[in-house]
């Protein structure tokens, strides 16, 4: 769960291995919607690229979506299976 006033952000598969990290804690001020959070991350670029999902509270949300003190916000790579 995230501390008052933050918003809980993880990152799963290779996105975590590109960042170096799973799990982060960031300030609600600046990250009022999923977008805003990916921008505050600078993991690359302005906007999300091709295929990374959002899901904010375990359920899949637009990239628009806003979030609040206390989500959590997970930002998933496109999964490849067979």
């Amino acid at each position: 769960m995230a501390a008052a006033g933050t918003v809980r952000v993880r990152l799963f598969a290779s996105l975590r291995e590109q960042a170096g990290w799973g799990e982060r804690q960031l300030p609600l001020q600046g990250c009022s919607s999923a977008i805003r959070c990916w921008q505050q991350l600078k993991l690359g670029g302005e906007a999300l690229p091709a295929g990374i999902r959002v899901a904010i509270n375990h359920h899949f949300a637009s990239a628009d979506s806003p979030v609040q003190a206390g989500d959590e916000l997970a930002f998933l790579p496109p999964i490849s299976g067979g």
